[in-house]
């Protein structure tokens, strides 16, 4: 079991930066290939980015791509995700996830991650 909780949320100006954390509480946390995901109103989760469970591989939707930087602290048990450059359309509830132990390949579906924590709100005022 790996239970996540998410921090770091508030609101923000478009144009600035904010930095979300899960604290993850449970074994071999490191392990874990991690995700984040955001859900705006009305629309369906989406993927915002995932690393490896060894911190060396990343992926990005492309919406994000070259704003936002996920990364992980094994040590910490924390994963992170550094958002600049912030944009109205980012306003939502960020999540982050656990894939399955030892995973090597990235998802982006939500389907396929175990354990969720209970998100953190991101508003951007324009």
């Amino acid at each position: 079991q790996v239970q996540l909780v998410e921090s770091g949320g508030g609101l923000v100006q478009a144009g600035g930066s904010l930095r979300l954390s899960c604290a993850a509480n449970g074994r071999a946390f490191s392990s874990y290939p991690m995700g984040w995901f955001r859900q705006a109103p009305g629309k369906e989760r989406e993927f915002v980015a995932a690393i490896t469970w060894t911190g060396s591989r990343r992926d990005y939707a492309d919406s994000v791509k070259g704003r936002f930087t996920i990364s992980r602290d094994n040590a910490k048990n924390t994963v992170f995700l550094q958002m600049n450059s912030l944009k109205a359309e980012d306003t939502a509830v960020y999540y982050c996830a656990a894939d399955r132990p030892l995973g090597l390949a990235l998802y982006q579906t939500p389907n396929r991650y175990t354990y969720w924590g209970q998100g953190t709100q991101v508003t951007v005022s324009s």
